[in-house]
């Protein structure tokens, strides 16, 4: 059976990034079984080089893509963009070039603004936006917010909602030990895992660690990963004196973060904004509870009160209530435990996603794609 292509867009399959694991997924999963998926580098993430070779880069891509898509025949561009300045303007590139090649274009966002405030305050910009965004067969979102966005600001284009997803096989067999009832442990075991960057909230988080502390709460918190706060992050931690209770750790992989996440009691992520990361799906799969800002797609999978706790952005004192609140009832965590595991497993596995994309991409491989059923 020949295969359609599909050339797949986004960084370096090895880059530490939320869409590098989603491109991963996409490459392990039943999808290969029908389409040919050709993976075509783009962005920064990944590579080392200069200044004159990324701009070189920049320029010399778009006609490579040229090149890869007559090269392997491709029916289908699979675009993975986010929708912020510098990530929109590069991928704009890219999505033209992908139609003047007679491709179907899959555009996913992966976060970022809502299309409505992207050019906020420019009519010409916004209608320009709204012109670009018609260009690709489809548009694929992570959040129904974002499925909202979409469909009221270009209403006449199918845009679908495709949440992230992970295999859950890994993280089923971590076992539980804690029961419903059973006696606190000296500390509550928190983890984090992503970038460590500002806008994720890691400034309140250790705020948060410390008020907790000041009210008998004890507490352990895994910082995992890197990023451009790390040293200010590592020095700030030793200024409220959290050296006893916050650990960096770095980037963690296969089996250490396995351990990781199979030891945490929550799982935190007190980000600004969000799409739908997928160190949190690993961290619920796992069983830790979750205490989350609501934001991108997070309250689609993250019921308040049910898989964890819900807290405002940039409020250290609301983190602080919620690990004190989890930390005195033991038994409410284990609950939270065993509804997040349960809600990984039916709603945000990587069959769930092979399914979905599966059906997308068997509309645009047609020769006429049945644009008004991508919609429903």
């Amino acid at each position: 059976m020949i295969r359609p292509v599909v050339l797949v867009l986004g960084p370096h399959r090895a880059a530490l990034s939320g869409v590098s694991t989603h491109l991963n997924a996409l490459f392990i999963s039943p999808l290969v079984r029908e389409f040919a998926l050709v993976h075509f580098q783009v962005g920064s993430e990944g590579r080392s080089e200069s200044g004159l070779a990324r701009v070189l880069r920049l320029l010399v891509s778009p006609f490579a893509l040229a090149v890869a898509i007559f090269a392997h025949g491709a029916a289908i561009v699979h675009l993975n963009t986010s929708l912020n300045l510098r990530a929109y303007w590069r991928d704009l590139a890219y999505l033209i070039v992908a139609k003047l090649c007679g491709t179907r274009v899959v555009y996913q966002v992966h976060g970022g603004l809502l299309p409505q405030h992207f050019f906020r305050g420019s009519r010409v910009l916004c209608a320009f936006l709204r012109a670009t965004l018609r260009v690709a067969d489809v548009i694929v979102v992570l959040a129904q917010s974002e499925l909202a966005a979409y469909r009221a600001f270009v209403p006449a284009q199918p845009v679908v909602a495709v949440p992230n997803a992970i295999d859950c096989t890994r993280y089923t067999a971590l076992g539980r030990p804690r029961s419903p009832g059973s006696a606190p442990r000296a500390r509550l075991q928190l983890a984090y895992l992503g970038r460590l960057a500002r806008e994720k909230g890691l400034y309140e988080l250790l705020q948060a660690v410390r008020a907790a502390r000041a009210q008998g709460v004890q507490t352990r918190l895994t910082i995992a990963g890197g990023g451009p706060e790390e040293g200010t992050l590592k020095r700030y931690a030793l200024a409220l004196d959290l050296a006893p209770d916050v650990e960096f750790v770095g980037p963690v992989f296969g089996e250490d973060k396995l351990k990781l996440l199979g030891a945490a009691d929550v799982f935190v992520l007190p980000s600004y904004n969000e799409g739908l990361p997928y160190a949190l799906l690993e961290g619920m799969a796992a069983g830790a509870a979750v205490v989350s800002t609501p934001v991108g797609a997070i309250p689609d999978v993250v019921a308040d009160g049910v898989h964890g706790l819900l807290v405002p952005p940039q409020d250290a004192a609301a983190i602080a209530r919620a690990i004190t609140h989890l930390a005195s009832n033991r038994d409410v965590l284990a609950r939270m435990s065993a509804a997040c595991r349960s809600r990984i497993a039916g709603a945000y596995s990587i069959e769930r996603l092979t399914e979905s994309l599966q059906r997308i991409y068997s509309e645009l491989s047609q020769t006429k794609p049945m644009r008004t059923r991508l919609q429903t």
